[in-house]
């Protein structure tokens, strides 16, 4: 295979036939030569697929860094990692993955007290994906134990597919007594008192669906342990969307249901509130708590019988909420934490109890709050919601979640990380105000790397001030000349914020002499509910040029230079790349566009493409596909453009995105640039969008970044 250094790099590229089509949509003349690849079982796609596959293997073995950065990947994993704990009684349930291991195990610890430590008996794994399947390819996608801590409901899939299979597990002896239910993927577990039934959310079998419809059309059930799922009982769910996704919770009382219900990824939701103990649980008499209304909800029943609401409605920043959950309408609210103007409300926890040794003088509330993507933790009275403290964290970093025992106590357990701290589990004791570490990740990494993280501001387009975090090697913050390889990294959209965390890629990168650069571009949640809107349906552009000014920024103050400069992202970060690849390829070197969506004019028409038009419009309509057409990156490649050196990476069992995204633009491309930079394509077969075993992180972020290095001069070792 030629090497891709080659001044006619066209002469290296597979064969594909440019289709003399064009649709009229809405009066605008829309070309697709490249559609023949989204049939990848023809034959024409097979060769093309192919050769592609061959192209990348001969082009990878040119990259001289592959093992050097896949070994180190490798190594800054070997942390491992360790879950929030779920209480139940004195048995605690937790994920840990030990430094070689290439899935998290789900444990149960039985007869803990709460105070205890990490013991080194930790317990009894109860669902290990790796001793399932020695392959690596099955992941464990969610669990939930019943209130009783008796019996383990968990979804295993195969692949990377998502298709997750339900099963429920006696705890005690690790047999399985039901399922698997098949289609039950995206479903929560809600468990009635007793562990004789559950809640839960599955879609209509293919054959009473529409065609190409069996991934749409979910209802809520309840099911029975040990009997068929086809004779569960219909809750909840009939004659709404055919997209709409529905989430299910039983108070730890067993007293009160509450059923939400969201189109696609719409940021508003509808939810309704039942009273079990007033109707029959099989036929649940649902109350409106919040209908038709353009806001989300996370409400909960607390132990004091309250109803308590962390909301955006009327506060895009958030607040929480306290009502009578027999008068649960949003009139009848009222104020406990208010909406903080900068920061946006995160998760909560009630403590309640003093527990065993007492010395808890009034119930209190854990706040966690993100301030520009930046966590923080307080401490409120439950009564009045005044601020009584805030937590020392052990860094700037990200709490992910704050958990509470469920029958109530003292102490809150939360999740800590940031970029250079692998997950630990800190806890919180209300009676004495102390803040400890509960439980660190299992392994070590050998000589990690010392870095910098410092977060700044500049100023996108129209004047927006936007905040990006640069990790840079300790020391040499002040030390900018332009002489740094940098990765600029983006997402960008359905209200998901980018916030410290430990990455093992970041670390071997900046290690390696790089800089990494993370931007916290509107579309996200960083700043609240209206910068994701800010940056969603006809406002989208937006997204794309606070990346360019981010870029503009590094460039600037002397971070790295337009030819040290690479792009990287997936899924909808992939479309964020795709889009600066295609409006400003002269701003970079190299770019890594990984999962992506880049025809946004047929994008609906696959997999689960038509839950997002909520967020990016749809080309059924025509101002929306106007909008849509303004950015698409694959119908803006333009022949002759010198365009950046790109990496497509794809996973072939992708449920969501599907990679014919990637298959057409990478053949655009390759046809279109004038430069002699390569555009390949890395197609990974039996792995989907989102969980993998580490060894398989570890090798794609090898290829991404030894390619990476490569294209923007790295110093070698």
């Amino acid at each position: 295979m030629a090497s891709m250094r080659v001044q006619d790099p066209a002469a290296s590229y597979p064969e594909a036939t440019r289709l003399d089509l064009v649709e009229d949509l809405f009066g605008h003349q829309v070309a697709d030569p490249y559609r023949w690849l989204e049939d990848t079982e023809s034959p024409d796609s097979r060769r093309w697929l192919a050769a592609e596959e061959e192209l990348w293997a001969a082009s990878r073995d040119e990259l001289p860094r592959t093992a050097e950065f896949t070994g180190r990947v490798r190594e800054l994993l070997r942390v491992g990692a360790v879950g929030l704990p779920v209480w139940r009684g004195t048995s605690r349930f937790y994920t840990r993955r030990d430094p070689d291991q290439e899935h998290a195990v789900l444990y149960v610890h039985d007869g803990a007290g709460p105070h205890d430590t990490e013991p080194d008996d930790r317990g009894r794994a109860l669902v290990d994906p790796s001793g399932i399947d020695a392959t690596g390819r099955t992941t464990l996608d969610a669990w939930s134990p019943d209130k009783e801590g008796r019996l383990l409901a968990y979804q295993l899939s195969h692949g990377g597919d998502e298709e997750a299979l339900l099963r429920v597990m006696d705890v005690a002896t690790g047999e399985v007594v039901d399922g698997p239910i098949d289609r039950c993927r995206y479903s929560g577990v809600a468990w009635l008192p007793g562990g004789k039934a559950f809640y839960y959310t599955r879609r209509l079998a293919p054959e009473a669906v529409p065609e190409g419809e069996s991934q749409y059309h979910r209802r809520v059930y309840l099911h029975v342990v040990g009997t068929s799922p086809e004779a569960d009982t219909l809750i909840f769910g009939e004659g709404r969307d055919k997209k709409t996704y529905f989430g299910v919770s039983v108070s730890r009382d067993g007293r009160w249901l509450i059923i939400s219900a969201s189109v696609g990824t719409a940021p508003r939701e509808d939810i309704w509130i039942a009273s079990l103990t007033a109707s029959d649980p099989a036929a649940p008499v649902l109350v409106p708590l919040m209908t038709g209304l353009d806001a989300m909800a996370a409400p909960r029943v607390g132990r004091d019988g309250k109803l308590y609401v962390l909301t955006d409605l009327g506060a895009p920043r958030g607040r929480i909420c306290v009502a009578d959950p027999l008068a649960p309408g949003p009139d009848n609210w009222a104020d406990l934490v208010p909406e903080d103007p900068s920061a946006v409300l995160r998760s909560f926890a009630i403590l309640d109890s003093a527990g065993e040794d007492g010395g808890l003088e009034r119930p209190v509330l854990v706040v966690s709050r993100t301030r520009h993507a930046i966590s923080e933790v307080t401490v409120h009275d439950l009564a009045t919601g005044e601020q009584l403290s805030a937590l020392g964290l052990p860094g700037i970093g990200t709490v992910g979640g704050v958990a509470e025992r469920p029958e109530g106590g003292h102490e809150a357990w939360f999740g800590y990380t940031d970029f250079t701290t692998p997950p630990v589990i800190l806890r919180y004791d209300a009676a004495t105000g102390a803040v400890d570490t509960w439980a660190a990740s299992p392994g070590a990494a050998d000589n990690p790397p010392p870095v910098t993280a410092s977060q700044v501001t500049y100023h996108s387009a129209d004047g927006t001030p936007v905040r990006m975090v640069i990790i840079e090697p300790d020391g040499e913050t002040g030390n900018r000349s332009g002489e740094k390889s940098c990765i600029l990294y983006g997402y960008g959209g359905f209200d998901i914020s980018q916030t410290p965390g430990y990455s093992a890629s970041i670390l071997a990168w900046v290690e390696a002499g790089g800089v990494y650069a993370v931007a916290g571009l509107r579309g996200g949640s960083e700043e609240g509910e209206e910068w994701h809107r800010a940056g969603m349906l006809d406002r989208k552009q937006n997204v794309f040029d606070d990346f360019h000014a981010a870029a503009e920024y590094l460039i600037e103050t002397g971070v790295t230079t337009r030819e040290r400069l690479a792009v990287w992202g997936g899924s909808n970060g992939g479309l964020l790349v795709g889009a600066a690849v295609t409006q400003r390829p002269d701003l970079f070197a190299a770019a890594v566009c990984s999962a992506p969506l880049l025809d946004m004019v047929r994008y609906e028409r696959f997999k689960i493409g038509e839950t997002w038009n909520v967020e990016y419009g749809s080309a059924a309509k025509p101002e929306e596909l106007a909008w849509l057409l303004g950015y698409s990156p694959y119908h803006r490649v333009r022949d002759g453009v010198a365009y950046p050196a790109v990496l497509f990476t794809v996973f072939t069992n992708d449920s969501r995105v599907d990679p014919l995204h990637a298959y057409k633009m990478c053949a655009a491309l390759q046809h279109a640039t004038a430069s002699s930079r390569p555009v390949l394509l890395r197609a990974e077969g039996q792995v989907g969008h989102s969980q993998r075993a580490v060894s398989l992180s570890a090798a794609l972020s090898g290829d991404c970044l030894a390619f990476v290095a490569r294209e923007t001069g790295l110093p070698p070792a």
